[in-house]
């Protein structure tokens, strides 16, 4: 069985092609540039569309919009690449950014004899954050449904007593196919998603302990662990290594309205911050998809007003002619704070998982998430 799975480690890239692409005049008159932003910038190796973008625009997610890209460009992009000059210059009184110069140097090639193959540039080109945030966890983050996963292999032995297991140590699995190739990932069934907001179940999150390899396949393989987070123990679950299918989307912001919460944080932490992996209550099915830049809010906590009481009385008595008056406890609403930004990369039906881009204070479960 393979794990079918989409990763992402979102390449940015820019379009190149004449502008003929429609966009709302209101929304390129909402773009805030920097103050004196460049007339032009060449692209650099080590560059990342958020620090370009940067560059030129207050809200780096808004960079389809000065590119003019439809939304097919946005998931299936052309590549920017390093020694590219991108310029910033009016076009019928708007603000749009083109390639100025498209570095034409000689590429790379890897000869295989007998024949020349011509290497692909995905690799140089510009990712849209750094890819050192995300490498860890686009593919290791897993949902199902009630049934898990049916089928899985499974540690059912290793070769003494000890119930722990670790690097190195040697375990037996059944149901390993020989056709999944020899690198697997090991989980565990973890904890149960629900909404925030309600008693909905949203999926079964599988947590992800490590890494094994197939020393010998069989009826019952016999495997070898090469990484661990935690303790391996008999029981846990084989998954082969997805094969990665790369994906090129832009940051951009929605298309429309989005209503979130924050559900879980990355390794069970109370508060998370910049690079901070956090679970979403909303997936696919609200129209959360790959590359979205959301807006985290803060929830500010009610308080007392503190303004003297004048409505109608709630509670009197009369003693000895004297009235005493219990005013009722009045409480103000105070809208939440913009706390922080987030960047989906991974999504399922229901939930979806994202790296936090910067954060002013500590971002926690019940966060809001909304358009930015």
């Amino acid at each position: 069985m393979r794990l079918k799975s989409i990763i992402a480690p979102l390449l940015f890239s820019a379009c190149a092609l004449p502008f003929l692409l429609c966009a709302s005049v209101a929304g390129a008159q909402d773009l805030q540039l920097q103050e004196n932003p460049p007339d032009s910038y060449t692209v650099q190796k080590g560059d990342t569309l958020w620090g370009i973008s940067g560059k030129f625009l207050k809200q780096p997610w808004r960079w389809p919009e000065i590119w003019q890209m439809n939304r097919d460009q946005i998931r299936n992009p052309h590549l920017i690449y390093p020694g590219d000059v991108i310029a910033l210059d009016k076009v019928n009184g708007e603000w749009r950014l083109s390639l100025a110069q498209r570095n034409v140097g000689p590429r790379p090639e890897v000869r295989l004899s007998p024949s020349i193959r011509v290497d692909s540039l995905e690799g140089e080109a510009i990712s849209s954050i750094p890819p050192g945030d995300l490498a860890p966890f686009l593919s290791l983050p897993l949902v199902t449904d009630a049934g898990g996963v049916p089928g899985a292999a499974r540690i059912i032995a290793a070769r003494d007593n000890r119930v722990v297991r670790g690097v190195g140590d040697f375990v037996y699995a059944i149901n390993v196919d020989d056709k999944s190739g020899t690198q697997w990932y090991i989980y565990r069934p973890g904890k149960i998603l629900h909404s925030f907001d309600s008693d909905e179940t949203l999926g079964y999150e599988m947590r992800f302990l490590g890494t094994a390899r197939v020393d010998r396949f069989g009826e019952v393989a016999r495997m070898e662990i090469t990484t661990a987070r935690e303790e391996i123990l008999l029981n846990d679950l084989l998954l082969p290594a997805p094969r990665e299918e790369l994906v090129n989307y832009v940051p951009h912001a929605p298309d429309k309205v989005v209503d979130g919460r924050i559900i879980a944080l990355g390794n069970n932490s109370a508060e998370g911050g910049r690079g901070s992996v956090i679970t979403l209550d909303r997936g696919t099915r609200d129209g959360i998809e790959v590359g979205h830049v959301l807006a985290i809010y803060h929830p500010t906590p009610v308080i007392a007003d503190p303004r003297p009481y004048e409505g109608p009385d709630i509670l009197a008595r009369f003693v000895d002619q004297t009235r005493a008056i219990v005013p009722p406890t009045r409480y103000l609403n105070i809208p939440p704070e913009r706390s922080g930004l987030l960047f989906v990369f991974r999504t399922f039906d229901k939930v979806a998982y994202a790296l936090v881009l910067n954060a002013a204070e500590p971002v926690v479960i019940g966060d809001l998430l909304r358009k930015p």
